[in-house]
């Protein structure tokens, strides 16, 4: 079992900025990959970015050059930096790791954004 620990999220105003953290309650690099998506309110939850054990990355493409997914081992905790937001990226954000062939959610963190 695997928990995991969002925070970061809050209410910005367009082209602001934030910065998500997520920490896993057992050591990162055993993590297949790691991942960021969202889900706003009546739409269905969508891949913002991922990050494999080796570090590849994979973007939605509406939020390509405005987020970066990365991870720190030393700290463990994987982030996505978020810049030039836009009122559609509001929503809930929730980290999931893959680990042995399963997948596990974070509680999610909202995120807000106002034009």
């Amino acid at each position: 079992q695997v928990q995991l620990v969002e925070s970061g999220g809050g209410l910005v105003q367009a082209g602001g900025s934030l910065r998500l953290s997520c920490v896993p309650s057992i050591n990162i690099a055993a993590m297949a990959a790691m991942s960021w998506y969202r889900q706003a309110p009546g739409k269905q939850r969508e891949l913002v970015a991922s990050i494999t054990s080796s570090a590849p990355t994979n973007y939605l493409d509406s939020v390509k050059g405005r987020c970066t997914i990365s991870k720190d081992n030393t700290k463990n905790t994987v982030y996505l930096q978020m810049d030039s937001l836009r009122p559609e990226d509001t929503g809930v954000y929730y980290c999931k790791a893959r680990y042995v062939l399963r997948g596990y959610w974070g509680q999610g963190t909202q995120v807000t954004v106002s034009s």
